[in-house]
């Protein structure tokens, strides 16, 4: 088949790759326009032109895909079918009807369930057990098309949201080519979504990861495991700002108010949270790198000591 794909991050460009080992031809690449990057803030290739500009496939880069022009390129592409993972744009029902077979997305969840901008983050922040990805037949609302195929993926209790991400960015790309594998022997069958089951996963801020300590320490743990590596979860001590890298929840009780810090040795530094205890085992001080409650120690600071409140 003739193959558009469109994407712009590392999670499109997982899929991008798997679908050149394929023996169907990519035509065309939409990505979004280049964004400056770095500290000299030069405009730089996203990850999925990267890939399409080293595998030598023409690249599209339109600021919208909402005028007659943006059409007629794409029709101009003859495509079978476009393939879409994590591109950034609004596709109008005028380009969902172009290719013979429609648009098929790659989303990062089992739909109903976190229709979104970022279901991999609310997905563990929830404490789901299970995530994984769906092949969907895109229509004009926000993920809410039939459901074509779907592929599960566990939750492992140390789960970060990077490292989640990239096991579903391989499997999106493996879920995508037994879907193209199924829709040439007409073997896909399309599943309405319930509407009455999905929730939405808002876009990521990051505002979101300022920590309140009244909350449940096993909430608390699962959102620092969420937002790594990205927006990062903080909390201040007076006027410094604090990076929580790595924490768990103890089920611990304590007559602390939330906040408090009631322990300080090197396996970690625990804080009184509105039920339980988080013991934070990874941090990041101002103007330094990333580093463990051992090393922190090491260094000689009298931060974060027994009876030292954060906000």
């Amino acid at each position: 088949m003739r193959i558009v794909f469109a994407g712009t991050p590392d999670f499109a460009a997982s899929a991008l790759r798997a679908l050149l080992t394929t023996e169907h031809t990519v035509v065309g690449v939409y990505t979004q326009p280049d964004r400056p990057a770095g500290r000299g803030r030069k405009s730089q290739p996203g990850p999925v032109k990267q890939v399409a500009l080293d595998a030598g496939l023409p690249v599209f880069q339109p600021v919208s895909l909402k005028t007659p022009e943006a059409r007629e390129a794409l029709a101009n592409l003859e495509p079978d079918v476009m393939i879409v993972a994590a591109y950034g744009l609004i596709l109008p029902q005028a380009i969902l009807d172009v290719p013979r077979h429609g648009c098929l997305n790659i989303h990062a969840s089992l739909l109903p369930r976190w229709r979104g901008a970022a279901p991999i983050h609310r997905a563990i922040a929830a404490g789901d057990p299970e995530t994984g990805i769906t092949i969907m037949q895109m229509d004009a609302g926000l993920d809410t098309g039939a459901m074509l195929l779907k592929r599960a993926e566990p939750i492992r209790p140390d789960d970060t949201g990077g490292r989640l991400h990239d096991r579903l960015a391989e499997l999106g790309g493996v879920a995508i080519v037994e879907a193209l594998a199924a829709l040439e022997q007409g073997a896909l069958h399309p599943e309405p979504q319930d509407d009455a089951q999905a929730c939405y996963a808002h876009k990521l801020s990051k505002n979101e990861g300022h920590l309140d300590w009244q909350k449940p320490a096993d909430e608390l743990a699962r959102t620092v495991r969420a937002f790594n590596p990205w927006p990062g979860t903080f909390t201040d001590l007076g006027d410094q700002r604090i990076r929580l890298h790595e924490a768990n929840a103890l089920d611990q009780a304590t007559n602390q108010p939330p906040g408090t810090v009631l322990r300080r040795e090197r396996d970690g530094i625990d804080v009184a949270c509105g039920t339980g205890v988080l013991r934070v085992t990874r941090l990041q001080l101002p103007g330094a790198r990333a580093q463990t409650v051992s090393d922190l120690i090491n260094g000689g600071k009298p931060l974060l000591m027994p009876g030292q409140e954060l906000n």
